[in-house]
């Protein structure tokens, strides 16, 4: 499968710590830091890009980059960067394959870890050939695995990130959520913990767009309506997600063997996906439809929960705060993420 739902992003960074790796983990760095070097080489300004063979909706989308980024830095108060003011035109495809491992019967990602951004819950490949050969050893060894494709890739504030021709070619919305929740991940980045980085940005890129484009167009426009119509799925999605999280981590907590355990597992999935389908009649968009369309395993289910699973909790300190992304930012930055429980301080409010 080469799609997760939407994924919107993943975190690649040339690390200039290369010599303190070995084997297998120097030749994925290698890789990743070849492929990275590759589209931020051949990448041209905006400005230049404007003068190439791009269709309408392609210019009039790379003319609004612009105007994301500087409503991401002026109004939600995120980091100001160099990033988008280039643009890389030589593919339309997605840039990054995504690769997740998970055990059997146990709710927990494989991490990889690497310097700067610490253990990650994925690995991400520029080549379609090596992610699907990364899927099959790990398959190999007894996971689960899931294969998926990235909207866009971060490099966390480090160098300045391109535009992408699949991020022109996509829907208005898309472009603008994938911007916002990219400038959220150079803002606040929590070493180490996925999770709570994916989900904070994926809050911060749906609720953002519903703000910039009721300033730009008004609240009855069908963009407005459209962002808040996802917003609505969201919460939806995320009660559905949390609910089959919580039967398999009954189950994997269970006294049963490993066996009993991988086999009974499957009933929970089909019950889920049968309550799936009633529950896609609620959905007012097309953002979540496709979920399990390929089967479930506990690398899928998690991989999904890293951007879904706390949607409410974000949202409720976010209206804690006023309904300021800047000042949940702000609030959220004074803790000391790195130590401790993540969750439970953050449940807290």
């Amino acid at each position: 499968m080469l799609r997760f739902l939407k994924r919107p992003t993943a975190y690649i960074i040339i690390l200039l710590f290369l010599l303190t790796s070995t084997g297998c983990r120097l030749t994925y760095l290698i890789h990743a830091a070849s492929g990275q070097w590759r589209l931020l080489r051949d990448s041209i300004p905006v400005e230049e890009a404007l003068e190439e063979n791009l269709g309408p909706r392609e210019k009039a989308h790379l003319l609004m980059v612009g105007k994301i980024k500087e409503f991401g830095e002026e109004v939600l108060r995120l980091r100001r960067t160099e990033n988008y003011q280039s643009i890389y035109l030589k593919s339309n495809n997605r840039p990054i394959y995504i690769v997740a491992a998970a055990p059997k019967a146990r709710l927990t990602l494989v991490t990889w870890w690497f310097p700067v951004v610490g253990n990650l819950p994925y690995l991400g490949f520029f080549d379609l050939a090596k992610a699907r050969k990364e899927r099959e050893r790990l398959q190999g060894v007894g996971y689960d695995v899931t294969l998926g494709a990235a909207e866009a890739y971060s490099t966390l504030g480090w160098f300045k990130d391109p535009v992408t021709m699949n991020l022109l070619k996509g829907s208005t919305l898309d472009l603008v959520e994938t911007i916002l929740h990219e400038m959220t991940h150079a803002t606040l980045y929590v070493k180490g913990n996925g999770e709570f980085n994916e989900g904070l940005a994926n809050f911060v890129g749906k609720v953002g767009a519903i703000r910039f484009f009721e300033s730009r167009c008004g609240p009855s426009h069908p963009l407005t309506i459209e962002a808040k119509s996802v917003v609505q799925d969201e919460r939806l999605f995320s009660s559905f997600l949390a609910g089959l999280l919580a039967a398999l981590g009954r189950l994997y907590d269970s006294s049963l063997s490993h066996g009993e355990k991988v086999e009974q597992r499957e009933e929970i999935f089909s019950a889920y996906m049968g309550s799936f389908q009633q529950l896609k009649l609620r959905f007012k968009t097309d953002r979540f439809v496709h979920f399990g369309s390929s089967g479930l395993n506990n690398a899928y289910i998690l991989s999904v929960a890293l951007y879904h699973r706390h949607f409410d909790l974000f949202e409720r300190l976010y209206h804690q705060r006023g309904q300021s992304i800047g000042e949940l930012l702000d609030y959220l930055k004074d803790f000391d993420l790195e130590k401790g429980s993540i969750w439970e301080k953050v449940k807290a409010g």
